[in-house]
């Protein structure tokens, strides 16, 4: 007899992906701002590729011999195997309403295929508590190793944050393989990222434990269902989280291991309900059993409330079978360290994560709030001529912030910091310290003010963006 859950189902259509992921809960509230689709590629980046003899054009995603070609291109740039599916990746970026770009050698015996490609969207980046702000999300940046040396990338990434900027977005963000290679085009490090393994035979529970007290269950979840608390629960709570960014359907759909074309069958899921039957908590895991040693892999966990968080954790370090259990993307200041008896027990490592740009000093130092008031002058620097000036902040008793570029003399008391758009890019979220910068000599400051700047741009809630793209 044939078992009904084994059968393969059939590919799903480019419209049922769309469907699916328009039905998906959303953030509200957001600020508005240009859809990539919308904006012209960059003229300055079109001559200059042209000279090389290069075309530079966007890809339409509904063009699905275009798209392939394109997607193609990507995975050999990440060193992937070639894509089996398209439909996936080809929902998401239409439901993002982003724009593609390839450069193609109209010599090369492909000339369809592009040799570069970079991609771009719109979305929302939380710089604190309340406070958002339109970002332009970079993604797909890859160069063909046949074609390197040939000032592509720098085109393509100073065109579209030249595209970016002409458009309005205060800031650009991406998620990097690489480190090296943004801060020349003023980039930095904003939240940083740690891998937790916890060995929990010896880890011992001292933390709160919400389902035996009765103020709530754990159930497990099929993965549909998963996909759908947790874009319900980042709508819900993304606007308080620093860090984050508000997302698209799609990231919930591929955490739930639901990407068409290449499904994660491996992925379990279970949700935490409060007393009143509320869903406050998901997590996404896998169980692996490397040479003997079952592991529990966390692959996304999120929590909307102290008590979900604990029934979660709970669960991962106390399940059967399991010698130690692993988390990605995690924030540098987790509760879950404080609710093992041996902490010793918990290994991290930490590494970048989110690079972001800032193409509007004045509006960005605007959009967010701070811990105490004052003033200070910047004197920013642009490699890119985008943002570069004096700018003097004021914060007032209540933590709001207001931007004055200046033009004539600044007052005479004012105090100056100067620094690069890429030092003051990784200091935005206040994941570094402002004394760390100026004692490794990345920015001019006395101690007074790196001291006042700790403090006003400290974060209100610990940093994290849990996901990539």
């Amino acid at each position: 007899m044939t078992n009904p859950a084994s059968s393969a189902a059939p590919a799903p259509t480019l419209e049922d992906a769309l469907a699916a992921l328009d039905a998906l809960p959303a953030p509200q509230g957001l600020p508005s701002w240009t859809p990539a689709s919308e904006v012209p590629l960059d003229q300055v980046s079109s001559e200059s590729l042209r000279s090389c003899g290069l075309e530079y054009r966007t890809v339409d995603a509904r063009d699905e011999v275009a798209f392939e070609h394109y997607l193609q291109a990507v995975n050999r740039g990440f060193l992937e195997e070639r894509a089996e599916h398209l439909v996936g990746s080809r929902s998401t970026l239409l439901q993002l309403d982003g724009r593609l770009v390839g450069v193609y050698d109209p010599d090369a015996p492909r000339s369809e295929a592009p040799v570069a490609t970079i991609a771009t969207w719109g979305t929302g980046l939380v710089l604190d508590p309340g406070c958002i702000a339109p970002m332009w999300a970079i993604s797909e940046v890859t160069v063909s190793s046949t074609h390197r040396r040939r000032g592509i990338a720098r085109a393509m990434i100073e065109g579209e944050l030249r595209s970016a900027a002409g458009t309005g977005y205060p800031i650009a963000g991406l998620t990097v393989s690489e480190a090296t290679i943004y801060g020349r085009y003023g980039f930095g490090p904003s939240v940083g990222a740690r891998r937790f393994t916890i060995e929990n035979r010896r880890a011992g529970w001292v933390g709160p434990r919400p389902v035996e007290e009765g103020r709530g269950r754990i159930d497990p979840i099929e993965r549909e269902d998963a996909m759908r608390a947790l874009a319900a629960l980042h709508a819900e709570s993304v606007a308080e989280r620093p860090g984050e960014i508000t997302g698209w359907p799609g990231l919930w759909r591929d955490a739930a291991g639901l990407h068409p074309g290449s499904e994660e069958k491996s992925h379990r899921a279970v949700r935490y309900t409060d007393a009143d039957g509320r869903v406050r908590g998901v997590v996404v895991f896998s169980i692996k059993d490397p040479e003997g040693t079952a592991v529990l892999r966390i692959h996304h966990l999120l929590a909307a409330t102290a008590d979900a968080y604990a029934a979660l954790w709970h669960f991962s370090l106390t399940h059967d079978l399991i010698s130690s259990v692993t988390a990605t993307l995690r924030s540098a200041d987790e509760p879950v360290r404080w609710m093992i008896e041996d902490q010793r027990a918990l290994t991290s490592t930490e590494h970048d994560h989110h690079w972001v740009r800032i193409l509007d000093v004045a509006a960005v130092l605007a959009a967010r709030r701070y811990r105490a008031a004052g003033s200070v002058l910047f004197e920013v620097t642009d490699p890119l001529d985008l943002t570069g000036g004096r700018y003097l902040l004021t914060v007032d008793e209540a933590g709001t912030g207001s931007v004055q570029q200046l033009t004539a003399d600044a007052p005479a008391d004012a105090t100056t910091v100067r620094l690069g758009v890429s030092e003051l890019s990784a200091l935005l979220h206040g994941g570094a310290r402002w004394g760390t910068l100026a004692a490794a000599g990345r920015i001019s400051a006395d101690a007074d003010s790196t001291a006042w700047l700790d403090v006003a741009f400290a974060p209100a809630a610990p940093l994290q963006l849990s996901v990539g793209y």
